[in-house]
């Protein structure tokens, strides 16, 4: 199964190695990962998508992650009422011929063109890995030269933010 898990922790060198460490050495595929700068100087927050067998597992690894001098908060986000939000970049060959199909299935995901040329479109899309996913597989039939995606971000519904959870 996976779990989605926020973690803030000091902005130092090394934080990110070390959680990373803790979660292999378990045997943990973190499937994605994302870090970035808070609404707080010196915080940074991680999200983590990965996969694991049992909730006890995710639980041993959140109470050694946390004893971690660096670390403030972790929270498994997975059974909280939550958004998700993954970001994607999508290069794809875009002849006059195929131009106007792409930039269709473009609207209907209420994605963006962010770059054209004579050969090329680079297409953005924010959502969650479905919608991002359907979009991949809607252009598959034409040539998509490069994908960069990113990890997902997780954050609560509601006003309680992760440091008060």
């Amino acid at each position: 199964m996976k779990y989605q898990l926020t973690l803030l922790a000091e902005d130092t060198p090394g934080v990110l190695s070390h959680i990373v460490s803790l979660i292999s050495r378990r045997s943990f595929n973190i499937n994605t990962l994302s870090v970035g700068y808070t609404e707080e100087e010196h915080v940074t927050r991680m999200s983590f998508v990965l996969t694991a067998d049992s909730e006890n597992e995710v639980e041993q690894v959140m109470k050694q992650i946390n004893k971690l001098i660096n670390v403030i908060k972790i929270v498994n986000l997975t059974h909280i009422d939550s958004i998700n939000r993954e970001l994607v970049m999508i290069k794809v060959k875009a002849d006059p011929i195929t131009r106007n199909d792409i930039v269709n299935i473009v609207n209907i995901f209420r994605a963006k063109i962010v770059d054209i040329n004579r050969e090329t479109l680079v297409i953005e899309l924010t959502g969650d890995h479905t919608k991002i996913d359907a979009l991949c597989e809607m252009l598959a039939d034409y040539e998509v030269i490069e994908v960069a995606r990113t990890g997902t971000l997780t954050m609560s519904r509601g006003p309680i933010p992760v440091k008060n959870m």
